[in-house]
């Protein structure tokens, strides 16, 4: 075993691309949903709890995410723009939703599992993965365990969103993700390219949070805005988005040990359970008040992944505009005001 764990780096990412493929054939030879999605994150996910040594696809993953910054971006349109009056009451919901999750979590974390009192904060936090991360682990948390309850709530949103949306909302996930790359035209391929690179890196230059997705995002928008590009990115790279998303869920398994699997991850499952019932709630609110249908509602609220909803609010055909402005929403508010508060509850622990 010990000869197989200290295999090349490039030989065991080679090894994880094999078998992320594998996954995604099985899945599209038996007709299961999201081939692309599941088929990487169900085969990584299961040799890494097996102990196969995977490894991530490191900058190429990243590279991807830029793909979906780039299809959220084009769906940023001046139509769009004339709603967002529309969204007002239902983003206004948006920090209250933050606040019940943290008034429950937080506790749940501490009380009930037994986490310190900086890992049980950011545990709750419904941020991104890495950021909730990298502020929990500067502030002195468990930077394992953050990992694994972040990558647990992503995984099971994934995994349980999609037979939601078929199951309880009848809403088949068949939409296209978008045209053939061969009737994309070339101009509009070379913005969206410059689009990626320019958001992607120009983001990381300036400190931009989640600039992989958000830098190509606001690049795209304002050319969609300006008219110079009116079709998402290609079908064939939309896939490829999700074939390295599904890979990344899988692999971030990777060393889990039984012990952790007891603690963190069956934590990360039962605070999943006490978010969806919060979704539920809020999602129950916003179609009964008439500010979006039931599909839109409950994606908007989903406590996913942003990549992974912008995923699922494609194949669903879902108001993609809608779904990400609350989601972003969620997220800048989380990433500006979690390390403010933390300070604060800080200084009051004893």
């Amino acid at each position: 075993m010990s000869g197989i764990a200290t295999l090349p780096p490039l030989i065991r990412t080679i090894g994880t691309l094999l078998l992320a493929t594998v996954g995604t054939v099985a899945f599209s030879a038996t007709g299961l949903p999201l081939p692309f999605l599941f088929g990487p994150m169900l085969a990584c996910l299961i040799a890494a709890l097996l102990g196969a040594p995977l490894r991530g696809t490191g900058q190429v993953a990243v590279a991807a995410r830029t793909i979906l910054g780039v299809a959220v971006g084009a769906s940023i349109t001046p139509d769009l723009v004339g709603t967002l009056p529309q969204m007002a009451l239902s983003i206004a919901l948006i920090p209250v939703y933050i606040l019940c999750i943290g008034l429950i979590g937080v506790p749940f974390f501490r009380r009930i599992c037994g986490f310190d009192p900086v890992t049980s904060y950011y545990a709750a936090m419904p941020g991104g993965l890495q950021d909730m991360v990298i502020f929990g682990t500067e502030a002195g948390g468990d930077p394992r365990a953050l990992s694994l309850i972040h990558a647990t709530r992503v995984l099971i949103v994934v995994t349980v969103a999609p037979f939601l949306l078929t199951q309880v909302f009848d809403t088949p996930l068949t939409e296209p993700i978008g045209a053939p790359i061969g009737d994309v035209p070339i101009m509009e391929m070379a913005l969206m390219v410059v689009a990626a690179l320019v958001g992607w890196k120009g983001g990381e230059r300036i400190g931009l949070f989640g600039a992989s997705i958000l830098g190509p995002m606001i690049v795209t928008a304002v050319l969609s805005l300006s008219g110079l590009i009116h079709v998402r990115p290609p079908a064939e790279a939309i896939l490829a988005a999700q074939y390295f998303i599904g890979i990344g869920i899988g692999v971030g398994y990777v060393g889990v040990t039984l012990a952790e699997l007891r603690k963190d991850v069956l934590s990360g499952i039962a605070y999943v359970l006490l978010l969806a019932i919060l979704a539920i709630a809020f999602t129950e609110i916003i179609v009964m008040s008439g500010l979006a249908g039931p599909v839109e509602g409950f994606l908007a609220f989903a406590p996913g992944g942003q990549a992974e909803m912008t995923v699922l609010a494609i194949v669903a055909g879902a108001d993609l505009g809608f779904v990400i402005v609350h989601h972003l929403t969620r997220i800048v508010l989380v990433i500006m005001a979690a390390p403010i508060v933390a300070k604060y509850i800080k200084l009051n622990k004893s």
